[in-house]
């Protein structure tokens, strides 16, 4: 029974499909119909022109869009619990080419606002000092938290105020629109580019980076290619992602994760150390009680000394979130 991560779910049997009809002769790289056609599909899905571009990792989907914002001398503002600081091996200096993280606080690994104005209002306009070019959010957050439209509208109005771009970390994309219950084009907010995740939510091996500037994404196209990114047969990635978007497969997914993930969270009381809204539940558990979960086949990941991460995913059984949820309550 794995709550480790939904990084370790199985692949939906309409993405396999989808990549068996895709195995034909097509045109190489991104110029077959699949990887044409995304823009219009995203451009359907969000309400607004966009541009996609399909990676075959998060790590990359949040690297290169914002290397179309920030140069080296620059910097990127993010939370200082944030995957692009936290989980990604510094990718951002090498895909950046050197420019540097500007990290706030903020509950529930959430920006705002007056966090952001923390970080940069002291930076000198001069030569001297490092400047942000950008704010980079995740929705949701690492621990599990949605950012409501009008906290996007709050944060997109101070990068217009600054100059600053905005970009989304969307790994969890559908988590959070499954939470809301709300249009796509909401859930995302007026950010500039967006890393559209679906490997968590039942892809094999593709991201979407959506930009909503078609200059981005021709900047993007050409960083994709020399970040070793375009893939000769790309056609394999642009169909994971249509068989996640026909029929909203991606939020139905995501709306099993997260009920898995309510299910659970119903039996762990004043346990929990944050809302779970979103399919990840932060449990606080003593190292015995850890090992008591795990002698009864419960698989998760430690979370500093007293507690533990759990993550639903799509294909998460409901007996697997009923029998967790017993063994935390009977701790």
């Amino acid at each position: 029974m794995q709550f480790l991560s939904d990084n370790a779910a199985s692949v939906h049997p309409a993405v396999w499909e989808a990549m068996r009809k895709a195995d034909a002769a097509a045109s190489p790289y991104d110029g077959d119909s699949l990887s044409v056609t995304l823009d219009e599909k995203m451009a359907a899905l969000f309400g607004r022109d966009c541009a996609a571009l399909w990676v075959a990792t998060g790590t990359a989907a949040n690297c290169l869009a914002l290397a179309t914002m920030v140069p080296p001398h620059g910097a990127v503002v993010c939370h200082e619990e944030a995957h692009i600081e936290m989980d990604e091996g510094g990718a951002p200096g090498f895909f950046l080419h050197g420019a540097k993280l500007l990290l706030c606080q903020g509950e529930g690994a959430k920006l705002t606002p007056d966090t952001i104005r923390a970080v940069i209002d002291p930076i000198r306009d001069d030569v001297h000092q490092v400047q942000p070019h950008a704010i980079s959010i995740t929705q949701a957050s690492e621990y599990g938290r949605v950012y409501r439209p009008e906290e996007i509208a709050a944060i997109r109005a101070l990068a217009s105020e600054r100059g600053l771009g905005l970009h989304m970390d969307g790994a969890r994309f559908g988590n959070a629109a499954a939470f809301l219950d709300s249009p796509a084009g909401d859930v995302a907010g007026a950010v500039d580019a967006l890393s559209f995740g679906f490997v968590k939510n039942g892809a094999m091996s593709a991201e979407a980076i959506v930009f909503f500037d078609e200059g981005q994404a021709d900047i993007a196209r050409y960083r994709r290619k020399r970040a070793g990114h375009l893939q000769s047969k790309g056609r394999f990635l642009a169909a994971q992602i249509h068989a996640m978007l026909d029929g909203d497969l991606w939020l139905g997914n995501a709306r099993s994760a997260n009920a898995a993930a309510a299910e659970i969270a119903g039996a762990c009381a004043d346990r929990l150390m944050h809302p779970v809204e979103a399919n990840e539940l932060f449990v606080r558990c003593t190292p015995e009680e850890r090992e008591a979960l795990r002698e009864q086949g419960f698989g998760f990941y430690d979370w500093g000394e007293d507690a533990a991460r759990f993550v639903t995913a799509w294909n998460t059984r409901e007996d697997d979130a009923l029998a967790l949820a017993k063994a935390i309550a009977s701790l």
